[in-house]
């Protein structure tokens, strides 16, 4: 399971939209994919999935989808998580929403791993009585941690390289169990987000605050007021823009903050 690794790892494990819709998922995480920097310019991941997906449900059961997208080139193995709370009508084999989405961008020359990645959850899954895990998991710090308890059951009979890109995960983990994604200092709320915004793709707002997702992903000409100011104000928030990094394909992810006073009431404008 490198790849689910990997994408722990690599900070790609995200909250879907609570809207139990399955074509939005997968663009979601789709996006994120295809914004990683080794992906080939101008990859339609979204495309090849909803393709894939158009001839048969990737669902495992258990609450569990890897949906995937090939490639005609070489290159890595990639993966995305999306975790939805209420689940996704996914068109289940066992009848059942799917929680856990594990996207795979698979180039020709990863076959043989995907398989064995594909293999190795669904093996994991056989452990599980049903999707009862899953179905009772609150917030993305207990998927996480839900998920390395699975990959590292799987790994112990994996060879130390395996087991050594574990140990760094887990330690990495350690260091950050402390930091809260929500912060409250002196009746301001803080919460961390980041946009993936493109010239051919609507802008995607992932944060854990669902209800500031929506109102930003509504907002018309999200990026480049952004680009533009640096900051914006959104029903009661301001958005402050702390970076931005550009991807092939005119692809940018912007690292922002969104803030808001008590009683909603919007911060001073930042000075000139």
């Amino acid at each position: 399971m490198n790849s689910l690794l990997g994408a722990l790892q690599e900070g790609r494990l995200v909250e879907l939209p609570d809207d139990r819709n399955k074509e939005r998922a997968l663009t979601i995480l789709a996006n994120l994919i295809e914004a990683i920097p080794s992906v080939p310019s101008g990859t339609d991941v979204a495309g090849s999935v909803m393709s894939r997906e158009s001839t048969g449900s990737t669902a495992l059961g258990k609450g569990w989808a890897c949906p995937h997208a090939r490639l005609g080139n070489e290159g890595d193995l990639l993966c995305a998580v999306g975790w939805s709370p209420s689940g996704v009508d996914y068109g289940s084999p066992d009848g059942k929403p799917v929680r856990l989405l594990a996207m795979y961008l698979v180039p020709q020359n990863q076959k043989n791993a995907y398989l064995r990645e594909i293999s190795g959850i669904a093996k994991a899954l056989q452990s599980q009585p049903d999707d009862a895990m899953w179905a009772n998991v609150r917030d993305l710090t207990q998927v996480r941690n839900t998920l390395l308890d699975m990959i590292g059951s799987a790994l112990e009979s994996a060879g130390p390289e395996a087991r050594a890109r574990m140990i760094r995960l887990e330690a990495r983990q350690a260091a950050t169990a402390t930091q809260t994604p929500i912060v409250s200092l002196a009746g301001i709320t803080i919460h961390p987000l980041t946009i993936v915004a493109g010239s051919a793709l609507k802008p995607v707002v992932l944060t854990q605050q669902r209800e500031l997702m929506s109102l930003l992903e509504a907002v018309p000409d999200l990026a480049a007021t952004l680009t533009r100011q640096g900051f914006m104000e959104v029903a009661g928030w301001r958005i402050l823009c702390r970076g931005s990094t550009d991807y092939p394909s005119d692809r940018v992810v912007f690292d922002c903050l969104a803030l808001r006073g008590a009683s909603d009431r919007l911060l001073p404008a930042p000075s000139a």
